[in-house]
């Protein structure tokens, strides 16, 4: 039932649904997950910042979508692990305005900074000549810069819409605020924001995926033409990780967004989808990227030396 209420409203996020058995187990399990994010991120980024050997396009976009990850694990997970503790999935209307916020700012910097990388790849593999004229320190700065402006303007955009409705309802229907929960809210006719938030969808996944596809299909391409072997199997191994980690985060995304607007997809595919775009990435991108990038592995390595070194004198 719709009753009119304040956008200072306490607003209820959807039940996590824990038996009394389960809440600590899921209450560490959370708290592990949020500090092995942080952990791992953190570790690749200072690496990354401290080795003046990585200080090239490849690194640098890479830690951009570390910190993307970040921003998403730290939005996320402190408050899911404060409800898991008390049980309680209530929230502030502009807590969960701030929480939608950063959690679409990690997506679609996520999603504009794997293409930014895809490209950065094409180029080295495609046109490895024109390699240090194209990804100069100062045309990575912009290509960055545009990366984040682009992010921040689509999505300021996109939540500076909701200010224009007046709250009516209380229940958020996902397990974390997000633009198409939040629209929900309102009484009154959202098709501005249904119309802009679309365009945002086609734009934020098409767009990459278009990137994505053009310059993996040259560099595939180039790999099957190179006459030595060894060459075709770093592109392979270098690029194959990253698109699949493309992929994975772009069928998740665009299913979970989807599913907002068809009635007959099941809430709770809706909710694991959307749950395991939050998780997985930011667990992962750090661990993949630092294992299968051998001379990103090293340096950690090397810091995690000296690290444990500094700490037993």
């Amino acid at each position: 039932m719709s009753t009119n209420v304040s956008s200072a409203a306490l607003l209820t996020l959807e039940s996590l649904g824990l038996s009394n058995a389960i809440i600590f187990p899921a209450f560490l399990f959370g708290t592990l997950m949020y500090l092995c994010i942080i952990s791992c991120n953190v570790l690749v980024s200072l690496t990354i910042a401290a080795s003046s050997k990585l200080h090239k396009p490849m690194f640098i976009l890479l830690l951009n979508l570390l910190i993307a990850d970040v921003v998403g694990a730290t939005a996320f997970f402190p408050h899911l692990v404060f409800s898991i503790v008390t049980q309680n999935r209530v929230i502030s209307y502009p807590a969960c305005v701030i929480q939608a916020f950063l959690l679409h700012i990690y997506g679609t910097g996520n999603m504009l900074t794997l293409s930014a990388m895809a490209f950065d790849r094409y180029i080295a593999i495609c046109r490895p000549l024109r390699y240090n004229t194209v990804m100069s320190p100062r045309n990575s700065i912009r290509l960055i810069v545009s990366v984040w402006f682009l992010d921040l303007a689509l999505i300021v955009t996109l939540i500076s819409l909701l200010a224009r409705f007046k709250v009516c309802r209380t229940n958020i229907v996902d397990l974390y605020c997000n633009n198409p929960s939040l629209m929900k809210l309102a009484c009154e006719d959202i098709s501005v924001n249904s119309n802009y938030g679309l365009f945002t969808i086609i734009f934020i996944q098409g767009g990459p995926l278009l990137i994505v596809l053009y310059t993996y299909a040259q560099i595939l391409w180039t790999c099957l033409v190179a006459k030595q072997s060894d060459a075709r199997l770093k592109a392979v191994q270098t690029c194959g990780t990253h698109l699949l980690v493309f992929l994975i985060f772009q069928i998740n995304i665009l299913v979970g967004l989807i599913a907002h607007r068809l009635e007959y997809m099941s809430p709770f595919m809706r909710r694991a989808l959307g749950v395991s775009v939050l998780i997985f990435p930011p667990f992962l991108d750090p661990i993949i990227y630092g294992l299968k990038i051998k001379e990103l592995k090293q340096s950690v390595i090397r810091v995690l030396k000296r690290t444990v070194c500094s700490t037993k004198m």
